[in-house]
């Protein structure tokens, strides 16, 4: 959502640097200035979406309506996916700063979250039809500022994070995959070295969990959004005895 509420859903690959030889017995790390060929990516997606572009215009599920009812016509219909394949296609990868800890935080965030969190949004006037949230803007010293939208040009941004029928948001392939990951997983680690993850010494307060899945921090200020409320006294209930 970002500095206008308005971004689109994303892709997000997680690549390793390597895998398990075919027995399964070494890791086979990639080069050191190996990451991946941007320019062949490019063209994959591009051939991958365009071949099912066609598919589903010649099984009659995609039609031309208003201006594009001109691509009723095969021969017109052709002639635009001949200038598609001519277009480059933009993919934008690069290393992370932070390193791979970092982007698997962002992901975690970003797959177990709602677009907006609820202590974001500042209020809503039914009269007017508005909708007012905080939003973080990064290019001015990533000052909070209120935004105020149109009600149902609010929903409209809410409804592009919200996957269509039969997307997968999380897929795991190879060493991941749901089959594969209980064995190759500690393989993976025996060989490169890396130490078991430690179990946690406490379990997290249904408070931690909330906030991690939805962002929402029940234990802040709904007033002021920066000080933090303390439990005073548990109210425990009430229970009649009868007569």
């Amino acid at each position: 959502w970002g500095q206008n509420l308005a971004c689109h859903p994303h892709v997000h690959c997680i690549v390793p640097g390597g895998g398990l030889s075919v027995d399964g017995s070494r890791w086979i790390g990639s080069r050191e200035n190996f990451f991946i060929p941007v320019h062949v990516l490019s063209q994959v997606f591009r051939g991958k979406f365009l071949a099912l572009f066609k598919r589903a215009y010649r099984s009659g599920r995609l039609k031309g309506i208003g201006e594009c009812e001109v691509l009723r016509d095969r021969e017109k219909f052709q002639q635009l996916l001949d200038r598609l394949y001519t277009k480059g296609w933009v993919v934008y990868v690069k290393q992370p700063f932070g390193g791979p800890e970092q982007v698997l935080a962002y992901l975690g965030r970003y797959t177990h979250r709602v677009a907006i969190s609820n202590h974001r949004l500042v209020s809503m006037c039914r009269s007017a039809g508005k909708v007012s949230f905080r939003w973080r803007d990064y290019r001015d010293g990533s000052k909070e500022k209120v935004m105020t939208l149109d009600a149902f040009e609010f929903i409209r941004r809410f409804l592009l994070h919200v996957l269509p029928d039969g997307f997968c948001k999380i897929r795991y392939y190879g060493i991941l995959s749901s089959k594969k990951r209980t064995k190759s997983l500690p393989q993976c680690r025996a060989l490169l070295g890396v130490p078991e993850r430690a179990e946690e010494s406490e379990p997290k307060t249904w408070e931690e969990v909330l906030l991690e899945i939805t962002g929402t921090d029940v234990r802040q200020c709904p007033k002021c959004h920066t000080g933090h409320m303390r439990m005073d006294r548990r109210l425990e209930p009430i229970h009649d005895a009868g007569p």
